[in-house]
C-alpha cells in the first residue's frame, strides 16, 4: 500500500472548498456524474480509433444510496484508472489550478460552473464526504486500484480486487450533509443536473407488470419483474438534426423541459452551428401577450448535454430571455463574471447568432403563413418590439416581419402602411401622420372621428410603444405617430381648408374667460372652429408630453416626467351650439352648470371621472332633468 501528500501548495483546500462554494454544494452529484460519462465517452471514441480493444457494449452510470451506511455510490463503465493514471489525475492534476480557484473566487465563488472548469470537478465530493474512496479498473489489463483520502492531503494508494471496468467512487457522507441520503433528494439533483445526460443514469429499480400471454389460462398471475430505473433522457431533441423531428416531437420536448406547462408553445427555432463556434438548442415562443414582467430564467443553458444554469443573461440577448428552450455550447466560458462574460468575444458572437437566426426564422413563418403569423402577433409582439428596441441587429431585419395590427384587426408591415396612408393621411406640410390608439374601448369616440374621416387607426397597446414609435419616427423622416386622442380630428391631419369660426375675435375673447373660471388648472382651454355636429368639449392629451410621460414611466425619456401630474387640453368647439348657450347666458349660476356638465361629459368618455366628481355629476345630471 502506498501513502502519500496530495501535491498541493495550499494546506487546507478541503475545508476552503467546502466553505468558499457552501451554496453550490449539491453541484457534487453533477460532477461526479459528468465524470462518469467523460470517462465513458472518451472509451467509446479510443474504441472507434482502435486503440482500446474492449467491448463498448451498454454502459450506464448508476447512483446509489446506502442510508445505513451513510454512503453515496456512483459507479460506471467508462475507461477506468490504473494506480498511476490514478497518482497523476487524482493527486496532482486536480489541484493544477488550486491556487488560483483561491486567489480569483475565495471571495465570490457563486458560479456553479468553475469548479469543473478549474479541474476540480473531483474534489467537489469533499463539499458532502468527509471520506471519498475510489474504487478503479482500467481498460488496459492492468490490476484494479484503490485510492482513499479523508479531506486532509493524505491519501492512501493499495491495489483492489475490482474486476469489472469502470470506477466506483463512495462518498462517506459527513454529518452536515445527511439530506444528501435521501432518495427524494438525489432524485431531484439528477433531474435538474443530468436529466440530458449522454449516457443512461440508473438511480434504483422499479417494478414492471409484464403483459399477459395470448394462451394464458383464466386464473394467469401476471408476472412482474424488476428493471433499471433510468431517470435521463440521454438523446434529448436538441442533439437531433431538424429535419429527424416533427412538429409534434418538438411539443413533446416543450412538455420534457416543463412539465407543468399546460399550454403548447407558439412556434420553435432549432439552433445547430459549429462554427466559428458549436452551439446546439431549440429556443420556444410561448404565449406572451403584452406582460413586460414575465418570469425570465426560463432558457436552460447546457455544457455537452450537463446542466449549468438558468441565468442564460449575456449568452441569449436579454429581448429573448423571455422566451423558453436549451442552450448547448461547449464555447461558452463559465468561470468568469457576468459583466465579463457579455465582453468575452465568443459569447458575443452566439448573442448575435441567436438574434440572426431568430429573425430570419420569424421571416420565414411571416412569409410562409402570414394569415398564421397575424393570429400569432398580440403573444409575440412584446418581445418583438423589445427586440427592436435593444438590439440594431434584430431592428435591421425586422422591417420584413414586424406588423402594424389596426382597430379593426387588419395588420401591416410598416412599408405597407406608409403605402396604404400616403394618399389620404398626408398633411398639408407633406408629412404622413400615422394614428393610433392604446385602448380601443377607452378611445371609442376619437377612433369613430378619424374613421369618419376615412383614416386608418392603428391599435399599438404594448408598454413601450412610446419608445419605439420614437424609434421608428427618428428612422423615418416624414412620417409621425400620433394618438387619436391628443387633439381634435381636424388638428392631427391638418388639411389646406379651415372651418370658420361662427364667433368673433372679441366674443372667443369672452367665452374663454368665462371658461377658464370654471375650469380646474390642469386643462388648458382651447377654442377651435369646427363642424356644428362635432363633439361641444372635447378633453385631449398632448401627444408630445403623454409621449415623454409614458416614456419615463418605462425606462428612458426625459428625466423625471413620469411623476409630472397628467396635462390635458379642453378643446371648445365655437361653432356648437353649448358654446354659443355658454357665451350669451346672463345667469352665471346657469353659466357654471353648463361648463361643469359639458367638461365632466367630455371627462366621462375619456374615463376620467371618477370618485366624488362622478358622484356629483350623477347628481347635477337628475336635478337637470327633473
Amino acid at each position: 500500500m502506498a501513502t502519500g501528500k496530495i501535491n498541493v501548495s495550499v494546506e487546507n483546500i478541503f475545508p476552503l472548498i467546502k466553505k468558499f462554494l457552501y451554496s453550490d454544494h449539491e453541484i457534487f452529484l453533477r460532477e461526479l456524474v459528468s465524470n462518469g460519462t467523460d470517462a465513458t465517452l472518451k472509451l467509446k471514441h479510443l474504441i472507434s480509433i482502435g486503440e482500446a480493444k474492449v467491448e463498448y457494449g451498454n454502459p450506464i452510470i448508476e447512483v446509489k444510496v446506502d442510508k445505513e451506511g451513510k454512503k453515496i455510490h456512483i459507479i460506471d463503465q467508462g475507461l477506468g484508472m490504473t494506480a498511476d493514471e490514478v497518482e497523476k489525475y487524482i493527486n496532482q492534476v486536480a489541484f493544477s489550478g488550486a491556487e488560483e480557484f483561491l486567489d480569483k473566487y475565495k471571495d465570490s465563488a457563486k458560479d456553479s460552473g468553475i469548479i469543473g472548469h478549474f479541474g476540480l470537478g473531483f474534489y467537489s465530493a469533499f463539499m458532502v464526504a468527509e471520506k471519498v474512496e475510489i474504487i478503479t479498473k482500467s481498460y488496459k489489463d492492468e490490476p484494479a486500484a484503490h485510492w482513499t483520502c479523508d479531506g486532509s492531503p493524505e491519501f492512501t494508494l493499495e491495489p483492489a480486487d475490482k474486476t469489472s471496468r469502470g470506477t466506483e467512487i463512495i462518498l462517506h457522507i459527513a454529518e452536515d450533509s445527511l439530506e444528501f441520503l435521501d432518495d427524494s433528494k438525489i432524485s431531484g439533483l439528477l433531474n435538474k443536473y443530468n436529466k440530458f445526460m449522454p449516457i443512461p443514469i440508473k438511480f434504483g429499480t422499479r417494478t414492471e407488470t409484464l403483459p399477459k400471454p395470448e394462451d394464458a389460462p383464466e386464473d394467469y398471475v401476471n408476472e412482474t419483474v424488476e428493471i433499471d430505473n433510468i431517470i435521463n433522457n440521454p438523446n434529448p431533441a436538441w442533439t437531433k438534426q431538424p429535419s429527424e423531428l416533427t412538429d409534434e416531437d418538438y411539443k413533446n420536448f416543450y412538455r420534457e423541459l416543463y412539465p407543468m406547462q399546460f399550454e403548447d408553445p407558439l412556434f420553435h427555432i432549432h439552433l445547430n452551428v459549429d462554427y466559428p463556434f458549436n452551439l446546439t438548442g431549440i429556443l420556444y415562443f410561448p404565449k406572451l401577450g403584452s406582460d413586460m414582467q414575465i418570469q425570465k430564467d426560463k432558457i436552460q443553458l447546457y455544457q455537452n448535454q450537463v446542466y449549468v444554469t438558468d441565468n442564460v443573461e449575456g449568452i441569449v440577448p436579454e429581448f429573448l430571455t423571455m422566451l423558453k428552450g436549451v442552450i448547448d455550447s461547449p464555447d461558452i466560458p463559465l468561470n468568469v463574471s457576468r459583466s465579463g462574460l457579455q465582453a468575452d468575444g465568443a459569447v458575443k458572437k452566439i448573442s448575435n447568432y441567436i438574434t440572426r437566426k431568430v429573425a430570419d426564422k420569424l421571416k420565414a413563418l411571416f412569409n410562409e403563413n402570414r394569415a398564421d403569423f397575424e393570429a400569432k402577433w398580440n403573444d409575440i409582439k412584446i418581445v418583438l418590439e423589445y427586440g427592436m428596441l435593444s438590439e440594431d441587429k434584430f431592428y435591421e431585419k425586422a422591417g420584413a416581419f414586424v406588423l402594424y395590427p389596426t382597430v379593426d384587426d387588419t395588420y401591416f408591415t410598416l412599408e405597407e402602411l406608409k403605402e396604404k396612408l400616403k394618399e389620404n393621411q398626408t398633411d398639408k406640410d407633406g408629412k404622413l401622420v400615422v394614428l393610433y390608439a392604446g385602448n380601443k374601448d377607452a378611445q371609442h369616440s376619437y377612433i369613430e372621428a378619424a374613421k369618419d374621416k376615412g383614416y386608418e387607426v392603428l391599435l399599438l397597446d404594448s408598454p413601450i410603444i412610446s419608445h419605439l414609435i420614437q424609434k421608428i419616427e427618428n428612422d423615418n423622416s416624414g412620417l409621425t405617430f400620433v394618438r387619436v386622442d391628443s387633439d381634435h380630428i381636424d388638428n392631427l391631419i391638418k388639411k389646406e381648408e379651415n372651418t370658420i369660426s361662427k364667433l368673433s375675435d372679441d366674443e372667443k375673447a369672452v367665452l374663454k374667460t368665462s371658461l377658464e373660471a370654471y375650469i380646474p388648472k390642469a386643462y388648458s382651454v382651447q377654442l377651435e372652429a369646427m363642424d356644428s355636429q362635432a363633439a361641444p368639449f372635447l378633453i385631449t392629451q398632448p401627444e408630445f408630453m403623454r409621449r415623454m410621460k409614458e416614456m419615463s414611466q418605462t425606462g428612458g425619456g426625459m428625466f423625471g416626467m413620469g411623476n409630472m401630474p397628467e396635462m390635458y387640453n379642453l378643446v371648445v368647439n365655437t361653432n356648437s351650439d353649448l358654446a354659443s348657450s355658454i357665451l350669451n347666458t346672463e345667469d352665471k349660476t346657469h353659466q357654471e352648470h353648463l361648463v361643469k356638465q359639458a367638461l365632466d361629459l367630455a371627462k366621462l368618455s375619456q374615463n376620467l371621472l371618477k370618485g366624488e366628481a362622478l358622484t356629483a355629476f350623477v347628481k347635477r345630471s337628475f336635478e337637470m332633468i327633473k
